[in-house]
């Protein structure tokens, strides 16, 4: 105003009597409303869509969003970044990766997955993936009050696999690998010293002409401190112990048929599974029930919260049950399909070793031993704790066992 402009409007003239200042402010009001309104239904559409199972937020890695006829956009795999992070959250859940580090470091290795300016996958980023339950195909947004809708959009992994993830997440798991692990040193970080029981490390010694590779023990209190250890010595007497792990092929035929019995056995009690799902989640909707008429008559806020939480409870244990009886209803491959992998391994446990694939190497470490095995500097390898397979296999195997005679345990009486 002090330039010498003038407020002026298509729609309204501007005055500084009394009147003109009464009707521009119930405009800007007026306005104002309208404003707040179409914010309003917007958010109540948005809400009415994801209740409907249409995911509204921009697409997670993994997902893009596709038009649809009669849909709209909705979710649909970005292939291959879908089957990357299907792969990563898999590992992680079945313990392949053992720390978020590890999943980092596949999915930079992976040249699918986005990455920021630097160059690199946050850890953040990781962890964001790994809780993101949109991935097993429901969405849970609980300050928007939305829990456990079921999307329209193709699940990369079932809910069980999610559950999985969480329970490692909150749980304390045992560091499996470390950054610096290469192939030179597959067994470092597990091995453990004879002396001490820590874990050995190695690294190389240099000499005139060339560089000796060694494991140690670098604990200042173990009797062992840095005594080495030649790593071809260890790998020897590694080899040697997880040859022994191989049965012969007539052990290998009974232990399939085994394992064939107990598959069978199992298939005949998913029937009397699937009532006992059926029941339990009939159980459960008569519960919910119960917490919403109690809901609306009560008055304290504390106790409709404590309502609310059970009632969330309640449907992810519904999901659960849900997706336990689709996979108990749906038809499953035979036996030979299903253990195909399984008894290729403990058919021959060293072919992952021979591959000389520091994946696979740690692949071994994970399946073949129960505890981590100890190693004497003089006498090698101790007795190794082995992994249920295998001692199954060692106890159909062990000469001790006998039939039963005909006339019982019990001693005979003349």
């Amino acid at each position: 105003m002090k330039a010498g402009g003038r407020l002026e409007s298509p729609s309204i003239e501007f005055g500084e009597d009394s009147d003109s200042i009464l009707v521009e402010h119930l405009l800007a009001s007026v306005s104002q409303h309208h404003r707040q309104k179409n914010a309003e239904q917007v958010r109540n559409r948005v809400r009415a869509r994801i209740m409907n199972g249409y995911w509204t937020y921009p697409a997670p890695p993994g997902y893009r969003y596709k038009a649809t006829k009669g849909q709209g956009k909705i979710l649909v795999r970005d292939e291959p970044l879908a089957s990357i992070v299907q792969e990563a959250l898999e590992g992680f859940a079945s313990g392949r990766f053992g720390t978020q580090s590890e999943v980092k470091r596949f999915l930079e290795n992976s040249g699918v997955y986005p990455r920021n300016r630097e160059g690199i996958v946050r850890v953040q980023r990781v962890y964001e993936m790994l809780t993101r339950i949109i991935y097993s195909g429901y969405i849970d947004l609980p300050d928007k009050g939305i829990t456990m809708v079921e999307g329209r959009h193709p699940p990369l992994i079932d809910f069980s696999t999610f559950k999985r993830i969480q329970d490692r997440l909150n749980s304390k798991a045992k560091v499996c690998a470390r950054k610096n692990d290469d192939e030179a040193f597959p067994l470092r970080g597990f091995v453990k010293c004879g002396s001490c029981g820590g874990p050995l490390t190695g690294g190389f010694s240099t000499g005139r002409s060339k560089r000796y590779a060694y494991y140690f023990c670098f604990s200042r209190s173990c009797t062992e401190y840095r005594k080495s250890i030649k790593r071809s010595d260890m790998h020897t007497r590694f080899e040697e112990v997880i040859k022994r792990l191989k049965p012969s092929r007539t052990l290998l035929t009974i232990a399939s048929e085994m394992f064939n019995d107990i598959w069978n056995s199992r298939q005949s009690q998913n029937k009397k599974r699937l009532d006992t799902i059926r029941k339990e989640h009939a159980k459960i909707d008569h519960q919910v029930t119960q917490l919403l008429d109690r809901i609306v008559d009560a008055e304290n806020d504390s106790v409709i919260s404590a309502y609310e939480k059970r009632i969330q409870t309640l449907d992810v244990r519904k999901v659960e049950l849900k997706e336990l009886a689709e996979e108990i209803e749906k038809p499953k491959a035979g036996f030979e399909r299903t253990f195909r992998t399984a008894m290729s391994f403990l058919s021959n446990p060293y072919k992952l070793w021979a591959s000389e694939e520091l994946n696979h190497r740690r692949t071994l470490l994970k399946l073949a031993f129960l505890n981590n095995p100890e190693y004497d500097r003089d006498s090698g390898f101790r007795t190794a704790d082995f992994s249920i397979p295998f001692k199954v296999l060692e106890g159909i195997n062990n000469n001790s066992c006998h039939m039963v005679p005909p006339h019982g345990l019990e001693p005979r009486t003349y």
